[in-house]
């Protein structure tokens, strides 16, 4: 039960006046502007783009700078914008196949159709600070060859396909609706695609716990990083009045797909099977994350045991959201007054009994 707050609305006007202050800091120091934050802080853009389900750069940098650097209340921010927006249709499916590709690795394949790109990422830094950094050195400019970028790179997993080495994917039937998560609630069992819509907007950090304990052994997932590609992928819409579809404009995604052992069953010769993961723009660790969440969750389909957590798709799933995780936990700072004065009179109560029955035991002996 909740009581309402009387009476405190300049408290809260105050709270509001000191939250603007203590988000420009100190006013000798330069305000960032959307630009310095879209440009130079592009991975965090990106996350809050991704857990909030919208495409757009510029507001994922004003929720950021709006939220402190809270990417968590950005998302939130950002999804709460999200709902106010006219929806004019349901776009083409993207063909990553046909991305410019600026990054793509495969862990199975040394020497690739297309070769492997290593584009811009941590992996080869040395993780030491780089004071550099505080003294505002240039940086160096990297020398790309304008062939670097390509389009039409072969799936790695199209090369295990071609061997029948891997589980087939069939495309869905386009004649059917488009289940939409943010629009219905997800009933259980959930099919793929409902799955695959929960984790890409799921925490990152939730994917990557539970990613890491199926490679630890609660959830018997033995993968191969398949290939982690990142680039720009037309979008397409079909105008109900053309008949045909359009490109509207392209968007930067990371996908991944990931290569597990399978035994094989009655049914099923031995085989590869895939996980997958599809995030905006660059989010390599998300993605990965998904792509493992996704096969542990795909047990069912294959006759596994389901016994760890990241197989179990309501507790997955329900547990995914970090604006639903957020907000339950946060609503404990809202008034309890009434719930805790109850649960006084209760522990009080009991205390009483305890100590009269403590007395009576005494008394006896």
């Amino acid at each position: 039960m909740y009581v309402a707050v009387k009476g405190g609305d300049r408290a809260i006007e105050n709270s509001q006046k000191l939250l603007d202050e203590e988000r420009r800091g100190d006013p000798r120091v330069p305000e960032l502007s959307l630009e310095q934050i879209r440009e130079q802080m592009s991975l965090a853009v990106d996350r809050v783009m991704t857990e909030g389900s919208l495409y757009d750069p510029e507001l994922a940098a004003l929720a950021i700078k709006q939220a402190r650097g809270d990417l968590v209340e950005a998302i939130f921010l950002l999804r709460a914008y999200r709902t106010t927006l006219p929806r004019f249709g349901v776009g083409e499916p993207i063909d990553t196949a046909r991305m410019a590709v600026r990054r793509r690795i495969s862990a199975t394949y040394k020497d690739l159709p297309g070769g492997q790109l290593l584009g811009a990422s941590f992996d080869y830094t040395h993780r030491l600070l780089d004071f550099a950094l505080a003294a505002g050195d240039e940086r160096p400019v990297a020398e790309i060859a304008p062939e670097g970028v390509e389009a039409g790179m072969q799936h790695v997993a199209d090369i295990l396909d071609h061997e029948g080495l891997i589980e087939r994917e069939e495309p869905d039937d386009d004649s059917q609706p488009v289940f939409d998560l943010t629009r219905e609630s997800p009933r259980y069992p959930a099919d793929r695609a409902a799955r695959l819509q929960n984790l890409a907007r799921g925490d990152e950090g939730w994917l990557l716990a539970l990613g890491y304990s199926t490679q630890r052994g609660y959830g018997n997932n033995h993968p191969f990083a398949g290939e982690i590609r990142v680039g720009e992928v037309a979008v397409e819409f079909a105008p109900e009045e053309l008949g045909f579809p359009i490109e509207i404009g392209e968007i930067t995604v990371t996908e991944c797909e990931m290569v597990n052992q399978f035994k094989g069953s009655a049914q099923v010769p031995p085989q590869f099977t895939r996980g997958y993961g599809l995030t905006f723009g660059h989010c390599e660790r998300k993605a990965m994350g998904m792509a493992l969440v996704d096969r542990a969750l795909r047990a069912r389909d294959f006759g596994e045991a389901t016994e760890a957590p990241a197989q179990d798709e309501e507790f997955v799933m329900a547990h995914s959201d970090n604006v639903e995780a957020s907000g339950f936990v946060q609503h404990l700072k809202l008034p309890h007054y009434v719930d805790f004065q109850a649960e006084l009179v209760t522990v009080r109560a009991l205390r009483r009994k305890a100590e009269a029955a403590r007395a009576i035991a005494d008394a006896a002996e």
